[in-house]
């Protein structure tokens, strides 16, 4: 059963699906005024503000819930509510999240119909269609991360409040789902990508970093999956090393840093994610090194001698089911 702050969480990511979607519904509107004939004419004078005006005040309306929305999380939580002062939903709105101006944003739109027609030889139907596409997709995005900006900086002026904890809303990316459910300090910055619609929680937290309880269960929601949707999400490799055991976040985390290196007398996948010294598949590797008498029992001088593979590379590699668990231990998938 759902607590009161979670109920109030859910509530406040329907509004601001909402809102997405309003902006959205306008954006095609305004995406209407863009005559394809009269590329220059049309933008300047009529689509060109109206995309601007929409996502502006999509933007505002996103950013205007959040200090209310702070407020009563810590209400059902029976904490008192301490903001450093009120926000200026306006001081979201107007520029993209990467701080340039709407307009040059929108342009890329209108630019992306034009070369379709122009270049690739589409019909102004599927051109203008093909631009639409492009602008949804940052309408939803910049309107969603006006407001997950302003409830971080809401979440940031709250004295009662040292962190948030992310919670996702399925379907989700692999990396959302590794995520969700992790506590984060207050002043720690929220990964999304486009069309993100993971949101804080607002938490007085007992330690940052954890994965909190009962909010997501990330093993769980992968078991739930059909086969089809797990390989999609995961990738076919990735999802049958979860399948065979291995560990969702490791799984995950090792496409980040991915490379090829020459290793085994072949050409291999692999992955630099956890091989620093403060990475955790190099402190397994240092202390293997000094099981075996390679390095003195202080691991000083070790350094790594083959790359850490990628899943997919060790079922390439792996002569059999037995072979490839084994291996998907010895990288620091399973545990």
């Amino acid at each position: 059963m759902a607590t009161p702050a979670e109920e109030i969480a859910l509530a406040y990511y329907v509004r601001q699906q909402r809102i997405v979607r309003r902006a959205a519904n306008a954006a095609q509107q305004a995406w209407r005024l863009l005559d394809l004939g009269h590329f220059e004419d049309s933008w300047r004078y009529a689509a060109s503000a109206g995309l601007v005006g929409v996502i502006s005040e999509g933007q505002t309306e996103a950013a205007a819930y959040s200090d209310a929305y702070v407020a009563a999380v810590l209400g059902a939580s029976s904490l008192d509510s301490q903001p450093g002062g009120k926000l200026d939903a306006a001081a979201f709105a107007g520029v993209a999240a990467d701080g340039r101006p709407l307009k040059s944003l929108v342009l890329e739109s209108a630019l992306e119909a034009k070369w379709l027609l122009e270049e690739v030889g589409q019909t102004e139907i599927d051109a203008m269609i093909g631009g639409l596409e492009k602008l949804l997709r940052a309408v939803s995005t910049e309107v969603a991360d006006a407001g997950r900006t302003a409830t971080g900086a809401s979440i940031a002026g709250n004295r009662t409040i040292n962190g948030y904890i992310r919670v996702v809303n399925p379907p989700a990316c692999a990396r959302c789902i590794i995520l969700a459910g992790r506590e984060f300090g207050w002043n720690a910055g929220f990964q999304r990508h486009p069309k993100c619609d993971c949101i804080h929680v607002p938490a007085k937290l007992l330690k940052r970093g954890r994965h909190h309880p009962g909010v997501f269960d990330a093993k769980a929601h992968f078991s739930g999956l059909s086969a089809a949707e797990q390989n999609r999400i995961f990738t076919n490799a990735g999802a049958q090393a979860i399948r065979d055991g291995a560990n969702i976040s490791s799984v995950v985390n090792a496409r980040r840093g991915m490379y090829t290196a020459n290793a085994y007398g072949r050409s291999v996948r692999a992955t630099r994610d956890s091989t620093t010294r403060r990475g955790a598949w190099f402190r397994a590797e240092r202390q293997r090194a000094i099981q075996r008498g390679l390095v003195p029992p202080s691991g000083g001088g070790f350094r790594l001698m083959s790359p850490r593979l990628r899943p997919e590379e060790i079922y390439t590699l792996a002569g059999s089911r037995s072979e490839a668990i084994a291996m998907l231990h010895r990288f620091g998938y399973m545990n």
